[in-house]
């Protein structure tokens, strides 16, 4: 990951005081951006990213040489038009694509912080990414927008910053983890801390890493990604590439091999660090804790246009999570669009090819311009 010293970053000088009660300063954001920002500086679109993405949104990714995360939705011609519009994308903080994370030097150690980094939440994640709009001198976003983890950041900051944003579009996401998703994810950081590489969280200092964990959670998160029939309809009980069981424990059956090539794959490029810190933030959140048990109260008086859009077969965060945020903003007499979209694809619906997704956007994103 040596490769993130050539990517775009900000230093924000302006200390940042966490959830956790510690304070940072002069910490790097690292982003991108797609299409001109306009005279005006009023086409502005904050993309947030998920667990496993980062600032690269579309195109070609520089440092794994992949295609984009949200390629399918942002570039010129696409729904999210970067003809028109200008989209900027930032690395979270406890990410390892560049931004402030357990892969930065302690300045008095000079050795890698691992887990002597600070514990993070989604609030801490959107606070620093504020700085972006100082940056880039833009009084007030056009649009936010994001997926999963990136649908809490846009929900946590309408609750902060109400004035900064004229549309907000959560997907497939929550204003509260469940515990379903809490056990789902500390089952993942179980895998990672039981391997015998991760060092106590010292592996970098080490020249270690812990792969096979950090692949395990990976592994068990993918599966959460999908739907059941999506899974039966691909792979259904399909043998890889033989007539016969073999009676062992290699990958008998191509659903076995695709998730651990999805598991080694990730390896290439993700920190297990990351993973920890960033999945204990997704379950820190709470915005219904935060405004004392009344989610409402979180958009109060907020003259954001919302479009909330779920998805049919998602079971990690299915449609009545997302109905909880649109009963919410009704409440608190929001202006907000719903659409559940039918998808046999799963929680991942919101990355893939999925044309009334694609096309929900796009027609959102024109009738408000």
């Amino acid at each position: 990951m040596n490769a993130t010293e050539n990517i775009k970053k900000i230093i924000v000088e302006k200390p940042l005081k966490l959830d956790c009660g510690k304070t940072i300063s002069n910490y790097p954001i690292a982003y991108e951006t797609y299409g001109k920002l306009n005279e005006k500086r009023d086409n502005a679109i904050l993309a947030f990213h998920a667990l496993s993405g980062d600032q690269f949104v579309t195109g070609t990714n520089p440092i794994t040489n992949k295609s984009g995360w949200w390629s399918y939705l942002v570039g010129p011609n696409k729904a999210v038009d970067t003809n028109k519009f200008f989209v900027i994308c930032a690395n979270v903080i406890g990410g390892c694509m560049g931004s402030y994370g357990p892969n930065n030097l302690d300045p008095k150690t000079n050795k890698k912080l691992g887990i002597n980094f600070p514990v993070i939440t989604i609030n801490d994640m959107v606070n620093a990414q504020y700085n972006l709009l100082d940056f880039f001198k833009i009084d007030k976003l056009f649009s936010i927008m994001g997926g999963s983890m990136g649908g809490m950041q846009v929900l946590q900051f309408v609750a902060n910053y109400p004035d900064k944003t004229k549309t907000a579009i959560p997907i497939a996401c929550t204003a509260s983890h469940s515990a379903q998703n809490i056990a789902l994810n500390e089952l993942g950081r179980q895998a990672i801390m039981a391997d015998n590489n991760w060092e106590k969280g010292d592996y970098l200092n080490l020249n270690n890493s812990p792969d096979k964990g950090l692949s395990v959670a990976r592994m068990a998160a993918h599966i959460t990604y999908l739907s059941q029939k999506g899974l039966q309809e691909k792979f259904g009980r399909k043998l890889q590439e033989r007539d016969d069981l073999k009676f062992g424990f290699d990958a008998d059956f191509q659903i076995e091999s695709y998730l651990r090539h999805q598991g080694s794959a990730f390896v290439d490029r993700f920190d297990a660090n990351s993973y920890l810190y960033i999945t204990r933030a997704m379950d820190y959140f709470d915005l219904i804790k935060q405004y004392k048990g009344n989610l409402s109260k979180a958009f109060k008086d907020s003259k954001v246009k919302f479009f909330i859009i779920s998805f049919t077969s998602d079971w990690l965060y299915p449609t009545s999570e997302n109905k909880e945020i649109v009963i919410a903003l009704n409440a608190a007499g929001a202006d907000v669009g719903f659409i559940e979209i039918t998808s046999d694809k799963g929680h991942d619906s919101f990355l893939l090819d999925v044309p009334d997704f694609l096309k929900s956007i796009k027609n959102f994103l024109e009738a408000n311009y």
